[in-house]
């Protein structure tokens, strides 16, 4: 099943004097309980498609859907209302909120969808306790790791259930052991509780967690792989080698 389908996407910035066009007519589906990665050269446009994918910016034309709805129709209020609902965010700098505990943190989506107290301390202690931060939960973000603030982060996506989780380099501040942790428990998420994630990532490691990966250059869709029943290493190879053909793994601001 479609969950979310992106058809002829176009994104540009300026102004008809000076204009700068980002994405070129673009096209993207992704499968109900897929974990995709997108990859691309540093100025490809791949973090420009995961903020009009996800919301976060405005395509120029196009259209996308999740879940059967067109979010590009929507007004500010509508797709605010969606994205509490529908949307999980992991952000490469945490975003946690300093005063607020792990767990408080955590919570925060239910506060805001009114959730039963007594269910939400049930969601959050199954959650937390998946992602290894339970025994932390009621620590500040300035009292545990960076490992621990991406997976309190990762724990904060997660717990509304909701349709897509995006990813905007979640292992891009972490070092190696951190990150290897943090994608293993998102893989496990992905495959336990059929949680649909989209990722842009420049780590060919971190992609080779996924199941699918969508290479983009200059505004569009370059290649794609699928890993199918390979292992993680042979597809690790696989997506080397594709980066390689398409220059560069320099790191995209």
């Amino acid at each position: 099943m479609i969950i979310l389908e992106a058809s002829n996407i176009y994104k540009s910035y300026g102004n008809k004097f000076n204009k700068q066009e980002v994405l070129k007519g673009l096209d993207i589906r992704v499968e109900k309980g897929e974990f995709l990665s997108i990859m691309g050269p540093s100025g490809s446009g791949k973090t420009t498609l995961l903020n009009v994918l996800s919301s976060i910016d405005r395509v120029s034309q196009g259209m996308i859907k999740i879940e059967g709805k067109d979010i590009v129709g929507m007004k500010e209020k509508q797709l605010a209302e969606f994205r509490k609902n529908h949307l999980g965010f992991i952000f490469q700098e945490y975003n946690l909120l300093d005063t607020l505990t792990v767990k408080e943190n955590v919570l925060l989506p239910l506060s805001i969808t009114k959730t039963p107290k007594k269910e939400a301390e049930q969601k959050f202690a199954e959650l937390a306790t998946e992602l290894g931060i339970y025994e932390i939960k009621d620590k500040y973000p300035n009292e545990i790791s960076g490992g621990q603030k991406q997976r309190t982060s990762a724990a904060r996506a997660f717990i509304h259930e909701p349709s897509i989780i995006f990813a905007d380099e979640p292992t891009g501040a972490l070092d190696s052991k951190s990150a290897s942790d943090l994608l293993n428990k998102l893989q496990h998420l992905n495959r336990k509780r059929k949680a649909t994630i989209v990722m842009v990532t420049h780590d060919p490691v971190a992609a080779s967690f996924s199941s699918r990966v969508i290479f983009i250059k200059d505004g569009q869709v370059y290649t794609q792989l699928n890993k199918g029943n390979e292992t993680r290493q042979a597809f690790f190879h696989d997506i080397m080698k594709t980066q390689g053909v398409l220059g560069g793994v320099q790191h995209e601001h």
